[in-house]
């Protein structure tokens, strides 16, 4: 290999890197959390479960997630949200220009409708259900910050809660069981509530830049203390739930209380004022309360309520 080469390998090295870092891949246990936790309820109740079919699932949710997070980026930059301080500093950093941004979030969606079109040739689920879950998501992921631009009304929190919580369980259960039940919803409930805190603590920090690019978040609204107040709730709850469950069905439900000491220690960097990584630092909280979260709901009992299935 000449110097001609190694040059063009390492230029094409340094581009992946950057596509990859666009993506935000710290961001995405937030997605397949949720489609592992619908595949195991579905598993646990009602014996069926395929690898084929989780991964589908896998590729489509993460595609949508990487979608919007790009369109977060687009949209963020050409309104000027993001500077020289933000985390996300794709485009004002111009390591990718905004056409290349938007090129890569066509191929996210795309792959992502791709993996659906599988999906329905593949899952006992009926089509309309699988693409009203699925468009419902991908919507919610675009109108975050693309179209009218939820986030600047006050309900982007609303949306993304409910994208990658309880939808993502519920498109993930239907896709392995062919019919939606509502019980999965109770237990998306502390997955739901620890994504939140991700999307929380990342508009807690940027409430200066959000507040004068005109958006409404929920941080903006509570001010800095009650958004303290918040994310302690955020953090706190989902292990108030898992004891719940641990009194009501098993001990087993304990075992997510074992990252009970990094959400005290996200806890004193936000009261401290340390915001910068605080989001980051909360994904790898969600990532490994949820995975502990899924163990739990796979050696523990699963209580079914008897709850009309939607066929």
């Amino acid at each position: 290999m000449n110097g001609t080469e190694k040059q063009q390998k390492v230029k094409r090295d340094f581009k992946f890197s950057v596509y990859l870092l666009a993506l935000r891949p710290w961001s995405f246990s937030a997605s397949f959390i949720p489609v592992i936790l619908g595949a195991v309820l579905c598993w646990k109740t009602t014996g069926h479960f395929s690898f084929t079919l989780l991964g589908l699932t896998m590729v489509a949710v993460l595609g949508v997630h990487a979608a919007g997070n790009l369109v977060n980026t687009y949209y963020d930059y050409m309104k000027g949200v993001d500077s020289k301080v933000s985390d996300d500093r794709t485009l004002v950093d111009h390591l990718l220009t905004p056409k290349e941004v938007v090129n890569l979030g066509v191929v996210s969606y795309g792959l992502a409708s791709f993996a659906l079109v599988f999906l329905v040739g593949l899952s006992p689920a009926k089509m309309e259900h699988l693409s009203l879950l699925f468009f419902g998501g991908l919507s919610g992921s675009f109108l975050y910050t693309g179209g009218v631009g939820l986030k600047y009304y006050g309900v982007g929190d609303i949306v993304i809660v409910i994208t990658f919580g309880p939808l993502a369980v519920l498109f993930s259960y239907l896709i392995q069981c062919g019919s939606v039940a509502w019980f999965p919803l109770f237990y998306a409930i502390p997955v739901a509530l620890s994504t939140e805190a991700i999307l929380h603590s990342n508009n807690t920090r940027d409430l200066e830049a959000d507040k004068k690019a005109g958006a409404v978040t929920l941080a903006i609204i509570l001010g800095h203390q009650l958004s303290y107040v918040l994310y302690c709730l955020l953090l706190l709850a989902p292990y108030v739930i898992c004891t719940v469950l641990s009194v009501n069905l098993s001990g087993r439900f304990l075992l997510p209380l074992a990252t009970l000491g990094m959400a005290f220690k996200l806890e004193r960097s936000f009261r401290e004022g340390q915001l910068m990584l605080l989001p980051r630092q909360t994904a790898k909280l969600n990532l490994m309360f949820g995975l502990l979260y899924v163990v739990s709901c796979t050696i523990a009992p699963v209580s079914l309520p008897q709850w009309r299935h939607i066929r």
